[in-house]
Formats: structure tokens, C-alpha cells, sequence
């Protein structure tokens, strides 16, 4: 079967069209072409009013549809989570585990691997190699000294499920970076209290990412510029950050966009109620809270985070898109996804022009 997407506005991540169709075949971008163009065995779906983007990424969400995964290493927990994400108009995902036990890291690999869905990329732990004095919302108790041992231990029992762990430079030396590295996952910067010259050291050493720019690091300062002044100077290191103007200012998101250009993306850094157990996070009307009030995890989706970028920002729409699906892609290395391209997968969002999701297209499969 071939699938016509017919009368959306197509933005392609390098390219915005009016007036062509998308046809999709099997989980692929088939082609990009006039409407007197459409094979006249496709189905042709009307689009009229919606917007079609490249499928949305977040490369950090702890949780969603009730459940923290981190608290509830389930397969019900996962696909509630998987669900709810997708409904917000994600295609792609890293869920985040904040800094625990090494046991529940175990858990948590076993389900993702008992539980393939082609929405879930795979895990971003953050931590445990993290810096106490930016710890955040992350339980103290968890956090340890880098042990390559260890590591090494984790990701064999990890067998390619971690594709991103957040980690202190300062604490950490090359060797370290590089053994996460040889397993094929990407290293980034958080959570840490690193001066300029220890980040850029880090930086050489590998060191790919900043996980949630300005939010529990070193901040930026003209004495010592620290992990963001370190990271806006590194030419090939990209950062993430949360655009729902609580946990940074719209105005630092501009600026961050003016220095970084294609090297910044969004994250959600989203989270979900949970009472019980190690993470307590209490759900505000814009944000989730530890008991004490301390900010713990957003409330955002990633069309939430476009549409800011949009309209707080002062973005250009096809940019806040391609910060949301082009550059994340790019970073982890995700080969056909990021692009509405001919051979590309199929993998797509659709919403209107209130930023309500219509549709959304993963590997071909209409969900919605």
C-alpha cells in the first residue's frame, strides 16, 4: 500500500513546501511529489489545514501516562509511558533514569529488551557519575565516584539498551570517557560543577553533549565562563535545553540559539507524578516539584517546546522543528530519521495550527 499525504504543509527539515504530497510506502519515504504525480494505487489522505514535520525526538523524558519508569520497571509501565509520549506527537524517545541503584538499572535494561517498540530508542541515564554539589532533584544517595569496573560491568549488562549517559567531567579522566564511548554510547556533560577548562577537557576527551544547558551545572560567569561558556565555544558539541520558560529563561534560550546555532536541540526533561519510593516528583500546574518546592521535572511535550520556541522565543517555526527532530537526530547518529527525504523512514507528526497533534507515523504505522 501506498499512502498520500495530500494538502499539508510539509516542512522537510531542510525545506518547507506547499502544494506536494508525501507518499509513504511500507516504513519509507517513497517520494515528495506534485499531485499529478500520485500513483493511482495510493490512498490518498487529506491534510488540509495540518502541518507535516520531520517525527519528534526526545532524547530526555523520565516518564508519562502515570508512571515513572525509573520508580515502575514494568512492561505495563513502559507501554503506558511508550503511549502517552507518542500521543503528544513524539516518534522518538530516550526515557531518562536519574541517578539509582545499580539494581534498578538491571531491571530497567531487562524490560526495555523484553519490550521492543520501534517509538523507544533506548535509555539516557543521568548519572551516576555525577557532581553532588549540582546534583538537582537526583537522590545523593546514588551518586558515585567513576569506577571503570563498574562501567564497564553496567554496559555489557546494558547490551546497546544505554545509548546516552549525563556525566561530570571534572570527576571523570579520558580513559573513562573513552570506555563508555567503545561501547557505542554517547557522553554528555550535566550535572556538573565543571570550570570552562575542565569542560573543554572533557570536550576533547569525547565528551559529545550538554544535557539540559543551564540547569544544574556551573553557570556562566565572566571570571569562569563554566560548562555553558565552555560548551557555546566547542564547535562540534551540541546541548540540550527545556524551553517552557520555568526552567530557563526565554530570553537565555535566545541567546543559547544565537551562539549555537544547529548545535542546540530541545529536550522535554518531563517527568510524572510519583508519592512512592526513591524520586517524588508532585505535580504543579506547570512543572513537577520535589515535597520541598526544589523545580524536579517539566510538564512539556515537544510540540509544547516548539510552539515556545515559536512563540516566547521568537523562532521561526521550520528552525523550533528541526530543534526538535533534525539536530537531535544528528547528534545520536540516527541514520534516516530527523528528515522527510526520499528513503528516509517514515516517520512523521502531524498537527494543526494550535499545535494539536492530528497524527503521528512511525516506521509507517498510522497511530492516532
Amino acid at each position: 500500500m501506498i499512502y498520500a499525504l495530500n494538502n499539508a504543509t510539509v516542512f522537510t527539515g531542510k525545506d518547507k513546501y506547499t502544494g506536494k504530497v508525501i507518499l509513504i510506502e511500507s516504513d519509507t519515504i517513497k517520494d515528495i511529489v506534485d499531485p499529478a504525480s500520485v500513483p493511482d494505487r495510493a490512498k490518498v489522505l487529506d491534510y488540509s489545514g495540518y502541518s507535516i514535520s520531520p517525527g519528534l525526538i526526545d532524547l530526555q523524558i523520565a516518564g508519562g501516562g502515570g508512571y515513572l519508569f525509573s520508580e515502575n520497571p514494568t512492561a505495563k509501565a513502559l507501554e503506558a509511558i511508550t503511549e502517552s509520549i507518542i500521543k503528544n506527537g513524539t516518534t522518538g524517545f530516550l526515557i531518562a533514569v536519574p541517578t539509582n541503584s545499580f539494581d534498578t538499572y538491571l531491571q530497567l535494561f531487562e524490560i526495555i529488551k523484553q519490550n521492543p517498540h520501534s517509538a523507544v530508542i533506548g535509555l539516557h541515564l543521568e548519572g551516576p557519575y555525577i557532581n553532588k554539589e549540582r546534583g538537582g532533584a537526583h537522590n545523593r544517595g546514588y551518586i558515585k565516584a567513576p569506577d571503570k569496573n563498574a562501567i564497564k560491568k553496567l554496559l555489557e549488562e546494558a547490551d546497546g539498551v544505554v545509548k546516552m549517559i549525563t556525566l561530570a567531567p571534572e570527576l571523570c579522566d579520558a580513559e573513562f570517557v573513552r570506555i563508555i564511548r567503545d561501547y557505542g554510547v554517547l557522553v554528555a556533560a550535566g550535572h556538573s560543577n565543571a570550570t570552562f577548562q575542565e569542560a573543554t577537557t572533557g570536550f576533547e576527551w569525547g565528551v559529545k553533549a550538554v544535557t539540559h544547558l543551564f540547569n544544574a551545572m556551573s553557570q556562566f560567569h565572566h571570571r569562569d565562563p563554566g560548562l555553558p561558556g565552555a560548551a557555546f565555544l566547542a564547535e562540534n558539541v551540541y546541548a540540550s535545553i527545556i524551553a517552557d520558560g520555568i526552567h530557563v529563561d526565554y530570553n537565555a534560550i535566545s541567546i543559547a540559539k544565537k551562539i549555537m546555532k544547529n548545535r542546540l536541540y530541545l529536550v522535554s526533561d518531563a517527568v510524572e507524578e510519583n508519592l512512592d519510593g526513591a524520586y517524588l516528583h508532585t505535580r504543579q500546574k506547570d512543572r513537577f516539584t520535589l515535597p520541598d518546592g526544589t523545580l524536579s521535572g517539566s510538564n512539556l511535550t515537544i510540540l509544547k517546546a516548539v510552539k515556545n520556541c515559536v512563540q516566547h522565543v521568537g523562532l521561526e517555526l521550520d528552525e523550533a522543528l528541526r530543534m526538535a527532530s533534525t539536530y537531535p537526530a544528528k547528534l545520536m547518529g540516527i541514520d534516516n530519521y530527523g528528515c522527510i527525504f526520499e528513503g528516509h523512514k517514515a516517520n512523521l507528526t502531524v498537527f494543526d495550527e494550535f499545535y494539536g497533534v492530528k497524527q503521528v507515523i512511525i516506521n509507517g504505522k498510522f497511530y492516532l
